[in-house]
């Protein structure tokens, strides 16, 4: 049987997206402005968006450009990360690169890559690569570097090679840490997708979003802020969901309830 006290816990996103509908609901009703739509009108406005066939695969191709990013991000930086942390070379090495990287808005690079190599799938797929990659590479370091050294002087004690080590001690060592930085990049790759689309605008749920505002259609606007709000709970939800199963042996340090999982 649930306790109130878990219930609750769970009811608390769920209230506060309510409370900030009404918040939305009032303020609109107060300022009266065209381009602030209460939030009863962008609601009604999102089984349109979503019954066009059009903007369904708009949408549906959005999602598939973050998840080729997302995937090829966490493939390439979870063994960078995890080397960086065990190895000084390879840290010294990647180090100046990325401090280098991350400070600079991805958007910034968008016209930059564009030239390279046009406006296509490509393009926004290396901006949501990019955005994602620099939080897992981070986490997948502070959680390799957090492995005890006899666990590894253990490994090698058993006749463990290098790479033996690294994925059977320091990798489920760091998984904790690793997910935590594919958490965060999962949200970085939805606000990725999203900016990328809105300024290279072929297709998308960007693009979506950026039409409806050079016709005037702020209902519509709101509405795919909504759409795209409740893709990253959902996203983040089920994410969740898989986090919990793979690292269920490790207490977690902080539980926020930051989705309806």
């Amino acid at each position: 049987m649930i306790s109130p006290l878990a219930l609750a816990r769970r009811a608390a996103p769920m209230f506060a997206c309510i409370g900030l509908l009404a918040v939305w609901q009032i303020a609109s009703l107060a300022l009266k402005n065209d381009s602030f739509p209460t939030a009863i009108e962008a609601i009604r406005a999102i089984p349109d968006i979503l019954g066009d066939k059009e903007s369904l695969i708009n949408i549906l191709a959005s999602l598939r450009r973050m998840a080729i990013g997302f995937g090829i991000a966490v493939l390439v930086s979870i063994p960078l990360g995890l080397l960086m942390g065990r190895s000084r070379a390879v840290a010294a090495f990647f180090n100046p690169l990325l401090m280098v990287i991350y400070p600079v808005p991805k958007a910034a690079l968008m016209p930059i890559i564009m030239l390279w190599l046009g406006v296509g799938d490509i393009t926004k797929t290396l901006v949501i690569f990019l955005g994602v990659s620099l939080p897992v590479i981070y986490h997948s370091f502070e959680g390799a570097k957090a492995v005890e050294e006899k666990m590894l002087w253990s490994g090698a004690a058993m006749g463990l090679s290098l790479l033996q080590r690294l994925i059977r001690i320091v990798l489920p060592a760091a998984l904790p840490e690793i997910l935590t930085g594919c958490r965060t990049g999962l949200v970085l790759a939805l606000i990725t997708m999203i900016t990328s689309e809105m300024i290279a605008r072929q297709s998308g749920a960007g693009n979506i979003l950026f039409n409806a505002l050079d016709m005037g259609q702020y209902d519509t606007v709101y509405a795919m802020i909504i759409i795209v709000g409740a893709m990253g709970i959902c996203l983040d939800a089920i994410f969740e969901r898989v986090r919990a199963r793979l690292v269920r042996w490790s207490e977690p340090q902080f539980d926020m309830p930051l989705s309806f999982s």
